[in-house]
C-alpha cells in the first residue's frame, strides 16, 4: 500500500524536470500523481511582446551606430579634403568621380586602361606621384591625386566629365 508521501516525491521531481505539468497539476498536496499529458499550454503572446521591444531597440541602436559611422566618415573625409592642393572643393572631385566611375575606387574600363574613382591611366597616375594600380590605391590616395592633377591642368584630363 502507498502512502501520501510516495505519491508526493514522484511529483516533486516531475515539477523538477517538467515545471509547467506542476503548474497544471496545482500543486503536490494532492493524491494524484502528475503526468506529461495533465500539463496546460502556456500563452506564448505575452512573453513575446519583450522580444517585440528588445528587436526594435536593437533596430534603432544599430541604425544610430550606422548613422554615427557615417558622420564620422564624413568628418575624416572633409579633413582630408581640407589639406588637397590646388584648392579644389570636395564637389568639384565627387561631381568628377560619379561621371567617370559611379565615385566606385575600383572601377576598371572595358579595355583595362583607365582605373580607379577618376578613371587614371598608368602614366597619368605617375605623373602625380601614384603607384601601381590606381584601382588598388585607397580611395583618399585617389582624391589627393586628382586634387593634384586637377590643380596642375584643371578639368582638362577629363575632358567628358570635368
Amino acid at each position: 500500500m502507498l502512502t501520501k508521501r510516495t505519491h508526493i516525491v514522484p511529483a516533486l521531481l516531475l515539477a523538477l524536470a517538467f515545471p509547467a505539468a506542476a503548474l497544471a497539476a496545482g500543486g503536490s498536496d494532492s493524491d494524484a500523481t502528475v503526468g506529461i499529458g495533465d500539463a496546460k499550454v502556456a500563452h506564448i503572446a505575452p512573453l513575446q511582446r519583450p522580444v517585440s521591444r528588445f528587436r526594435r531597440l536593437i533596430r534603432v541602436e544599430s541604425h544610430r551606430i550606422a548613422v554615427q559611422h557615417q558622420a564620422e566618415l564624413r568628418k575624416q573625409r572633409r579633413e582630408a579634403f581640407a589639406a588637397l592642393p590646388g584648392g579644389i572643393s570636395l564637389a568639384t572631385l565627387e561631381s568628377i568621380a560619379s561621371c567617370e566611375s559611379g565615385g566606385d575606387p575600383t572601377a576598371v574600363s572595358a579595355d583595362g586602361s583607365y582605373r580607379g574613382k577618376y578613371q587614371f591611366d598608368y602614366g597619368t597616375w605617375e605623373s602625380v606621384g601614384g603607384h601601381g594600380d590606381p584601382a588598388a590605391a585607397p580611395e583618399q590616395e585617389q582624391d589627393y591625386r586628382a586634387a593634384l592633377l586637377y590643380s596642375r591642368s584643371g578639368s582638362s584630363p577629363w575632358p567628358v566629365c570635368g
